[in-house]
């Protein structure tokens, strides 16, 4: 007897304060009256944690006046989870699942954010279904990274990936679809670690999933296979293509055919100094060094300025495999005066010197070797400018080969060329260097 009338004290209590949303939340003041009456015995039994006295109630209040507010569904996952946990048939257990995804549908159709409600209905189907469902929660991922990627937690972008390989494993998709939603989650969380620095740590959690989870398929041979067929039925299909290059190259494929061939198309649909670039790399790779040099002399006017050091070392490169030693030169010291502290440009320049030593200056045993002087000079200027283990050992390795080279003491004299003089280097070399002879 007392129970009865504490619970109508609370009825009562309640009817006033909540009336007013009720009736506007009912679809007619029998409806409001209604939920009024279910809400107390709802709302005490939740309190108490008697999941099943509320689930009674709570039903109808979802009946009557399924907008009262967005508790009603946070607090009806608890009830109708507990319910199922305690369900003593599986056609019980099903009906609560079954009301559990209706309530997610109610709870977007009055309270909106569709793309995490489904995101959040999808993962509950998973738990309670297992892969057995896949076929249903994976449609819910793909629908809600549709609506709402972008501000979707970044759990929910790694399961819509999980979902992905679990979909095609059960023979529901082309493997192609593994390929295109790793695409799209990587590039969802890579914008949402931009956008959410404070959620870092979650956001990096979730791209190692995917990363983990791809890698399975992620081998060049299969990236081969799966894209090959792809480009060879729409060869000229631009977003296709850079998909295919742009993929190719993060997951370090650079050295197949289907990549050189992606990005050479790219190039020519859409040239850029980017590409231009990747062309010249890629030639430079396959030893086309006047292909490569003309992309790269074509990407140095206009890449960005943190590529352009890179760039113009490597069109130095592909001049110096053209034999254009002078034109390698150039590209060097272009190099260098971008970045006075790295040693590269002038190992670049000793090599073009020592290259051609035998033919740039004259022959005999003193003159044919005279280039070998300015070469040392180039090697010992790049480990003063690049003070660190890796250059200085690369350079004095260097010295010391063509130091053996230098012209002999006996050799020199006979041409009345002395240890320590001053000596200009022909050719297209034109330096001016020291003496050095072998005693």
């Amino acid at each position: 007897m007392k129970k009865i009338k504490r619970i109508g004290m609370a009825l009562m209590i309640t009817a006033l304060a909540v009336s007013a949303n009720a009736q506007k939340t009912g679809k007619t003041p029998e409806d409001s009256v209604k939920c009024i009456e279910n809400l107390s015995l709802y709302q005490e039994s939740y309190k108490m944690k008697n999941y099943a006295d509320a689930y009674g109630p709570w039903k109808e209040i979802l009946k009557y006046c399924p907008g009262y507010n967005k508790n009603l569904y946070i607090r009806g996952g608890v009830i109708l989870k507990n319910m199922m946990a305690n369900a003593k048939t599986g056609e019980e257990q099903q009906k609560y699942i079954d009301e559990l995804m209706n309530m997610y549908d109610l709870r977007i159709q009055y309270f909106g954010e569709e793309g995490l409600n489904k995101a959040r209905k999808a993962m509950d189907l998973e738990q309670l279904r297992g892969t057995s469902a896949v076929a249903d929660y994976y449609k819910l991922y793909e629908e809600a990274v549709k609506i709402d990627g972008e501000n979707l937690e970044a759990s929910y972008i790694y399961k819509f990936f999980e979902a992905t390989i679990y979909y095609v494993h059960e023979k529901k998709a082309e493997p192609t679809l593994i390929i295109d939603n790793y695409d799209l989650a990587s590039t969802l969380l890579e914008k949402a670690l931009k956008a959410n620095p404070d959620k870092k740590a979650d956001i990096q959690v979730a791209m190692a999933n995917v990363e983990a989870a791809f890698s399975p398929y992620a081998s060049c041979e299969q990236l081969v296979d799966i894209f090959g067929k792809k480009y060879e039925a729409s060869p000229d299909d631009l977003e296709l293509i850079k998909k295919i290059s742009n993929l190719l190259e993060s997951k370090g494929c650079t050295k197949t055919d289907l990549f050189f061939n992606t990005t050479e198309k790219l190039h020519a649909m859409e040239p850029s100094p980017e590409s231009a670039y990747m062309m010249g790399n890629l030639c430079l790779t396959k030893q086309q060094y006047g292909k490569a040099a003309e992309y790269l002399k074509e990407a140095v006017e206009g890449i960005a300025e943190d590529k352009k050091y890179q760039a113009y070392l490597r069109l130095a490169y592909a001049y110096q495999g053209s034999r254009a030693y002078s034109a390698s030169r150039s590209a060097a010291y272009e190099a260098a005066k971008i970045d006075p502290t790295k040693g590269e440009p002038y190992m670049i320049i000793a090599a073009l010197y020592a290259e051609s030593a035998g033919s740039c200056c004259g022959s005999g045993p003193v003159m044919s070797r005279v280039a070998y002087w300015a070469a040392v000079d180039k090697a010992i200027k790049a480990k003063n400018v690049e003070d660190t283990p890796e250059m200085t050992e690369r350079a004095n390795k260097f010295i010391n080969t063509y130091s053996r080279h230098f012209p002999s003491q006996t050799d020199a004299f006979m041409e009345n060329i002395m240890d320590g003089t001053s000596f200009t280097v022909g050719g297209w070399i034109g330096e001016t260097t020291t003496v050095r002879t072998i005693k």
